[in-house]
C-alpha cells in the first residue's frame, strides 16, 4: 500500500519511556509524521528537548525532526488536534483518568492508537494483536455509535507480558490449546524503567508486578474472543494460570511455558505450524510487520534477551526448547521484545492495519 501523503500523527504522553519510543519508531516512517507531542502541564510550552532534558531512555539518540516541536497540554485537546490526523497515547494517569481523555480524543473525532491498559477491557474496544485478530477492528463501527463520533475511536494494543507465547498458540489453535503454566521473566523497561533509575534492580528478582498475572491470564481470552451485539465476548478457554516476575534484564520478556492440547500434535506439527505462521501484517506488507513473525531456536540455549530481543527490528517472536513434558503435552520458551513488539511497536503495526483498513485516514 502505498501513501501519497503522510498522515500527521500526535504522541500523548511523549516524554515518558513508551512515548519516546513511539516519537523514535515513527523518525523516518513511510505512513506516519510526528507534527505534535503532548504531554503534562508541567511540559507544556517546553521543546521536546528541553521537557525530556536528560531522561532519554533510548539507546539511539532523539530524531532531530522532534527536538524543537513545542510540547501541548495534552488536557487541552482542541489544541493537541488541530494539526493531527490521529493520536498514540502513551499518558501516565490514572486508569480511570486514562479511560476519559482518551475517550475525550476520540469524541474530538480522532482516533487513538493506545499503549495503555485503561480501556483494554471496554467491550467494544478492539485490543488487537495485527497477526492474531485483525477482525477485531470491526466493532470500532459499534464503538463509534456510542461515542457519536463520525472518525473517532479508541484501539488498544495488549499487555507486553502474553507478546511472548500467545502467538505461540495462535499458531496451533487447530490442536484446541486447553490448559497452560506460564511464568513470565520480564524486563525492567517494562516498569518504564533503566538500571540508572532503579539499581536495586542489579543483582536481584522481584516475584511480583502488580496487575500483570490477571493480565497474562485473561487478555488471550479476549483476543480470542468473538463480536456479537456489537461487543467482544472474551472466549472460555484456554485456561491460563500464570506468574511474572521482574527480571534484571533491561529488554525483552521471557516466557516459559507448560501446555496441554485437546489433541495432542507431533513436535514436527508444532514446528511447522510455528515456521509458515503468518497473518494480515504480512499479506498487507505493513511497514512495520516482521517479515517472518515466529522463529525457533534449534539451540538449547536460545532464545536469549541480548541475542534474540531484536529479531525481525523487535517485532517477532522468537521460541525454543519446545519438548515433551512429563506433567503436560509440551514445555517451551518464548521471547519478545517488550517496548517494541510489547508496547510501542505493536501499537504502531496496530495504527497500520487501521490505516490499510480505512478506520485511519486523513482528516
Amino acid at each position: 500500500m502505498e501513501m501519497k501523503e503522510k498522515l500527521k500523527v500526535g504522541v500523548l504522553g511523549a516524554t515518558g519511556m513508551v512515548g519516546q519510543r513511539f516519537v523514535s519508531l515513527l523518525a523516518d516512517h513511510p505512513w506516519y509524521e510526528v507534527v505534535t507531542v503532548a504531554a503534562s502541564p508541567r511540559s507544556a510550552g517546553k521543546t521536546y528537548e528541553e521537557a525530556v532534558g536528560d531522561r532519554w531512555k533510548l539507546d539511539n539518540p532523539m530524531p532531530e525532526n522532534v527536538k524543537k516541536l513545542v510540547v501541548k497540554d495534552l488536557h487541552n485537546i482542541e489544541d493537541v488536534v488541530a494539526d493531527v490526523d490521529f493520536v498514540f497515547s502513551a499518558v501516565d494517569m490514572t486508569k480511570d483518568e486514562i479511560r476519559a481523555i482518551e475517550e475525550a480524543y476520540a469524541k474530538a473525532e480522532v482516533p487513538v492508537v493506545s499503549n495503555n491498559s485503561a480501556h483494554r477491557w471496554t467491550p467494544d474496544v478492539p485490543m488487537i494483536i495485527p497477526e492474531l485478530n485483525p477482525e477485531h477492528a470491526e466493532v470500532i463501527e459499534f464503538q463509534k455509535k456510542r461515542l457519536g463520533t463520525k472518525r473517532g475511536f479508541v484501539a488498544v494494543k495488549p499487555n507486553c507480558s502474553i507478546q511472548s507465547y500467545t502467538p505461540a498458540f495462535h499458531a496451533l489453535r487447530e490442536f484446541g490449546v486447553k490448559t497452560a503454566v506460564v511464568t513470565t521473566y520480564q524486563a525492567i523497561s517494562g516498569a518504564g524503567k533503566t538500571f540508572k533509575d532503579w539499581p536495586e534492580m542489579v543483582d536481584n528478582i522481584i516475584p511480583y508486578i502488580g496487575g500483570e498475572e490477571e493480565k497474562s491470564e485473561q487478555e488471550p481470552l479476549k483476543i480470542w474472543g468473538k463480536i456479537e451485539d456489537g461487543v467482544i465476548k472474551k472466549a472460555e478457554g484456554p485456561l491460563i494460570t500464570s506468574q511474572c516476575i521482574r527480571v534484571p534484564v533491561s529488554n525483552g520478556h521471557t516466557a516459559a511455558v507448560f501446555v496441554n492440547f485437546e489433541k495432542k500434535p507431533t513436535k514436527e506439527e508444532i514446528l511447522e505450524r510455528w515456521a509458515n505462521f503468518s497473518g494480515e501484517p504480512q499479506r498487507l506488507e505493513l511497514p512495520s510487520a516482521p517479515k517472518q513473525f515466529l522463529k525457533y531456536f534449534e539451540e538449547d540455549n536460545r532464545p536469549q534477551a541480548k541475542l534474540d530481543r531484536d529479531y525481525e527490528n523487535g517485532m517477532g517472536v522468537t521460541l525454543g526448547r519446545l519438548r515433551e513434558d512429563t506433567v503436560f503435552d509440551y514445555k517451551f520458551v518464548g521471547l519478545a521484545h517488550n517496548t517494541l513488539r510489547g508496547a510501542a511497536g505493536g501499537a504502531v503495526l496496530c495504527a497500520e492495519l487501521l490505516t490499510a483498513k480505512g478506520y485511519i485516514t486523513k482528516k
